[in-house]
């Protein structure tokens, strides 16, 4: 059984007051909090190890190399990759999107070609493929999404085409909650020859990925968003792709030998590795992943759906609220409104009273526009979230309601 109160104790932001009050974290869909073991990971590593990467036989360069690409490997066992060099270190999700977007792009996309989206994407899986479109002159498709906030599977292949060269889904909506069935997705894409990229940017944090089971082509998330640090990344891809793709960027380290003449790159992984990368970050990252193994992922599983399905039914309660996206199969997120309330002001009321949520379309906007609103209140929980600050969010949301209705 999951102690919850104990691992508070390794996320010392957690421990704090905001105008007085209590502070309820639970902004953890656009960043989640650090433990304890991954701030004294960096700050060990500033302290008495940095050293760049690859680039020095001294001891410092040394030992950060080899910290650097055993949390490479860290990173394959986490997403059961078939070879560490298949995991490419990047500034996040958004850069791995863009990555494969111009490398996989500009080898594979011409005139005519499609892309295919889901009608429930993050902007950072739907403008990189418009770019490539308009860079291409190729079409943007896109699958829709019903009323639950399921994807409307059975029009998939009416969508796919001897014209379509990619597919790209979100494995979890940053919205609406919704867990898509990634695989039966791609073994749909597969039978028509289409490579899948798969943001796993609200998933991999949320249920166990195995990146062979779903048999992705490509998968893509972000260190912050699964309690690591900032500005790091990582994209998995296929090797048969990556060694056919050109390289993103050119620059350092992604180079065996440079003339005025010609260039030949590095082979995987470091050939899509330019310049010195946030070996800090990759590092930090690789302690986060450790961290939630050994606190155990099954149990984080089982307390975020009890976290989910304890605080749906608690909000269901207050008179007027509207839950966006009600699919069977959901992370813990939850989207809504409260009448004609408008989601800014529940924002701004349950910030002074110490309780973080986010408010907007949360870069989902033509997901968001199809309800025929322009935001929503998101309320999304991490294993570290207790329910007694669900009882906070349901109280806070009743004297938004006392004020405004």
């Amino acid at each position: 059984m999951l102690n919850v109160y104990k691992i508070r104790e390794d996320f010392p932001i957690l421990d704090q007051q905001v105008y007085g009050k209590p502070l309820v974290y639970l902004d953890n869909g656009a960043t989640t909090q650090k433990p304890l073991v991954v701030l004294e990971t960096i700050d060990k590593l500033y302290n008495r190890e940095n050293g760049n990467v690859h680039r020095g036989v001294h001891h410092l360069s040394t030992i950060t190399t080899e910290n650097y690409e055993a949390a490479r490997d860290t990173i394959r066992k986490y997403i059961h990759a078939a070879h560490t060099h298949e995991v490419i270190f990047t500034h996040g999700t958004t850069s791995s999107i863009n990555a494969v977007a111009f490398s996989f792009g500009e080898k594979y996309v011409h005139a005519g070609d499609e892309i295919i989206v889901s009608g429930m994407e993050h902007h950072a899986n739907i403008v990189p493929w418009q770019m490539l479109c308009e860079r291409k002159e190729a079409r943007l498709k896109v699958l829709p999404v019903d009323e639950t906030g399921d994807l409307m599977l059975d029009k998939l292949e009416d969508l796919i085409s001897d014209k379509t060269r990619l597919l790209a889904v979100t494995q979890v909506s940053n919205v609406l909650g919704t867990i898509n069935p990634v695989k039966e997705i791609v073994e749909i894409a597969h039978a028509h020859d289409v490579p899948v990229l798969v943001d796993g940017a609200q998933g991999i944090q949320h249920e166990k990925t195995d990146v062979r089971d779903i048999d992705c082509d490509f998968y893509v998330f972000s260190g912050h968003k699964i309690y690591g640090p900032t500005g790091v990344g990582v994209l998995y891809g296929k090797e048969k792709w990556l060694n056919e793709m050109p390289p993103y960027q050119g620059g350092g380290d992604m180079i065996k030998k440079v003339t005025f003449e010609k260039t030949l790159y590095e082979d995987l992984p470091l050939k899509f590795e330019a310049g010195t990368m946030n070996y800090i970050g990759a590092i930090g990252l690789a302690r986060a992943l450790e961290y939630l193994q050994k606190t155990g992922l099954d149990q984080i599983i089982a307390w975020e759906k009890a976290l989910l399905d304890y605080a749906t039914e608690k909000l269901k309660k207050i008179p007027g609220l509207h839950i966006y996206g009600n699919s069977k199969q959901k992370a813990s997120i939850i989207s809504f409104l409260i009448g004609d309330i408008h989601h800014y002001d529940t924002g701004m009321i349950l910030d002074k009273l110490g309780i973080a949520v986010r408010t907007g379309h949360h870069c989902a906007e033509p997901l968001v526009e199809s309800y025929g609103i322009t935001g929503t209140v998101r309320a999304s929980f991490a294993f570290y979230n207790t329910k007694e600050e669900v009882d906070v969010l349901y109280n806070g949301l009743m004297k938004v309601v006392e004020m405004l209705s």
